[in-house]
């Protein structure tokens, strides 16, 4: 005799099970002439981090489809010097990004090679090595993101940019927004990379300024652009309002139907991207993370989306998934994936904003 849920081994009587659905694990197939999308199908069939792929591409595709849903996009990380920045100018340019959140060192990197700078590959040294290595990069005047140098005297360049380009125009308005700063930061951007013929595209901001798409940077401080910004401030009636963002960012969440956000690291922009549902009547109806930060610290970057939503920043019923991975691999899957499903809705190449 046994009681009620428990497994009979001599009748194979099959417990009651309220979390269990039969869902059997699949294997996953690679062929030739297998698409992206094709792969991350493979993927759905898998478990642990394949299937949350599966899932994030699933979701951001939906976001991407809805012709009522405003698209929030947050980059941090080094995402610009490890040669995430085409992409991003494209997903603005194809009317997939209604605002940006990113860090000020995303948009200096972003600026640097649009006026003309190139970042390199670079090693990564092991533990032994690296402080020599270190150092003779700093003699050399080079500077490391893990393994990708970049010159410092594109930082002279970039300074130059600024004080002849960008900063003389807002000077006249004396105190701006950041999204001010940012707009005319793509404008200049854009006509420098034109004049000057430069080989690379103009960039992430360039994009935005082009297709008024606003670019919120909350720590904007926090970067060789805020240095710059902070440093012609004492000598000018320039100076930036870091609080003058808040309203028109928070206007779009609250004026949306739906909204998404597409989650690229943590930090400041995840949480400004977030917080804003905080505000709004509704929060929103689908999110992906992109990140490597455990959840175990406690801290935001790490945070599940799920966590978000005990703060009442996503739906109960929202759609999310966060996938705990280097986002310079995954990023690209999860955009490639997308488009190539919105390609079999939009043959004829038009875009949702068509």
């Amino acid at each position: 005799m046994t009681d009620e849920g428990e497994h009979d081994e001599g009748t194979g009587h099959t417990p009651h099970r309220e979390e269990f659905a039969h869902d059997p694990i699949g294997h996953v197939s690679v062929g030739d002439g297998m698409t992206v999308d094709d792969l991350v199908t493979e993927y759905g069939k898998a478990g642990i981090g394949a299937r949350t792929l599966h899932e994030a591409v699933d979701i951001y595709t939906e976001m991407l489809r809805g012709d009522d849903v405003t698209n929030f996009f947050g980059l941090a990380g080094a995402m610009v010097p490890a040669g995430m920045r085409q992409l991003v100018a494209d997903l603005i340019r194809d009317g997939h990004v209604d605002a940006l959140v990113t860090t000020g060192a995303n948009l200096t990197h972003d600026s640097i090679e649009a006026i003309g700078g190139k970042h390199h590959h670079g090693r990564s040294p092991d533990d032994e090595s690296r402080r020599d290595h270190d150092e003779q990069l700093r003699e050399e005047g080079v500077d490391r993101i893990y393994n990708v140098y970049l010159p410092q005297e594109h930082f002279t360049l970039f300074e130059s940019h600024l004080r002849e380009e960008v900063f003389p125009p807002l000077e006249t308005e004396e105190v701006v927004s950041i999204q001010r700063f940012t707009e005319e930061l793509g404008r200049a951007n854009s006509e420098v990379n034109d004049r000057e013929e430069v080989e690379e595209s103009a960039g992430i901001a360039a994009a935005a300024a082009e297709h008024d798409v606003p670019v919120f940077c909350p720590a904007v401080q926090d970067s060789v652009l805020g240095l710059q910004a902070w440093m012609y401030s004492q000598t000018s009636d320039f100076s930036l309002d870091a609080l003058a963002d808040m309203t028109p960012l928070n206007d779009l969440a609250h004026e949306s139907e739906r909204a998404g956000a597409m989650v690229v690291g943590g930090g400041v922009p995840k949480n400004y991207v977030l917080q804003t549902m905080l505000v709004a009547p509704d929060a929103y109806d689908y999110a992906v993370q992109l990140t490597m930060d455990p959840p175990e610290t406690g801290g935001l970057s790490g945070a599940s989306l799920d966590e978000a939503r005990s703060w009442g920043k996503l739906e109960a019923a929202a759609r999310n998934a966060s996938v705990y991975a280097d986002a310079t691999i995954t990023l690209p899957i999860v955009v490639a994936a997308a488009r190539e499903r919105l390609a079999d809705r939009f043959p004829d190449g038009s875009t949702p904003e068509d």
